[in-house]
């Protein structure tokens, strides 16, 4: 593999970890705030 495809195939990781952590993020923190009593959410 040439440097150009080690290059593109770090830049696919980099993209996709991130991409998984934001939506596990979301998805963690829609499911912490179905647990926060209707009168204490201030973000509504």
């Amino acid at each position: 593999m040439s440097h150009a495809g080690y290059v593109a195939v770090s830049y696919g990781l980099v993209l996709g970890s991130t991409v998984a952590y934001a939506a596990w993020v979301l998805v963690k923190g829609r499911r912490l705030s179905r647990q926060v009593p209707p009168e204490d959410r201030r973000w509504l």
